[in-house]
């Protein structure tokens, strides 16, 4: 436990299976935002015929579900939420406001989920393999910044999404949140490379 005083920091990662469905459901529906991040992998394209109106729609409901999926506690919901029949407890929607959203995705639950468990079981396989890799992947960026800027690294939060992306590097996708390309995560010196400039922003 550190005293009192003592920077501390707290770093999530997984390859959150609501995440997963968000993004797959993303794909499917043809949703545009967020702009700077990649598809993933494995997912054929699909045609969508919807005017403009109906999509702007869509895309609009799809960036609030998916700011509340990502980071929830930031971005609660001023309605309650309800389960959409399919998704198991891994996608609720506010129960006002998001029809046209609840109706594109009911027809994609069994596939979206059904690519969010392979895509999870893959990620946990993986870091199974990899033993304590993850926290010394973190802790030896920390402590190379902390050389960098001459000084203990300040106390922060991060989460870190690790997911099956068709380009590699990292994008933030909330104000604590990143996602990392799993191929980029398993190279232990280009994440940590790459996973530096988040820490110095951070710490």
């Amino acid at each position: 436990m550190a005293g009192a005083g003592t920077p501390e920091w707290l770093i999530r990662e997984d390859a959150g299976e609501p995440v997963l469905v968000a993004l797959y459901l993303r794909q499917v529906l043809g949703i545009s935002s967020p702009d700077e991040l990649p598809h993933l992998r494995g997912i054929p394209p699909r045609e969508t015929h919807r005017d403009e109106h109906a999509q702007s729609l869509l895309e609009r409901q799809w960036r609030e579900y998916w700011a509340m999926t990502v980071e929830p506690q930031a971005h609660p919901s001023t309605v309650p939420l309800d389960l959409v029949d399919g998704f198991e407890t891994l996608l609720a929607l506010p129960v006002e406001g998001a029809e046209v959203l609840r109706a594109a995705i009911t027809p994609h639950a069994a596939e979206a989920l059904a690519f969010s468990q392979s895509a999870h079981a893959r990620y946990r396989r993986d870091a199974r393999a990899g033993g304590g890799t993850a926290y010394r992947a973190y802790a030896s960026a920390i402590a190379e910044h902390e050389r960098q800027v001459g000084r203990r690294a300040h106390s922060f939060e991060l989460n870190v999404q690790v997911l099956p992306l068709t380009q590699r590097g990292v994008w933030w996708i909330g104000s604590l949140t990143v996602a990392v390309t799993d191929g980029l995560r398993g190279d232990v010196a280009a994440f940590d490379a790459a996973i530096h400039p988040i820490i110095a922003e951070l710490a």
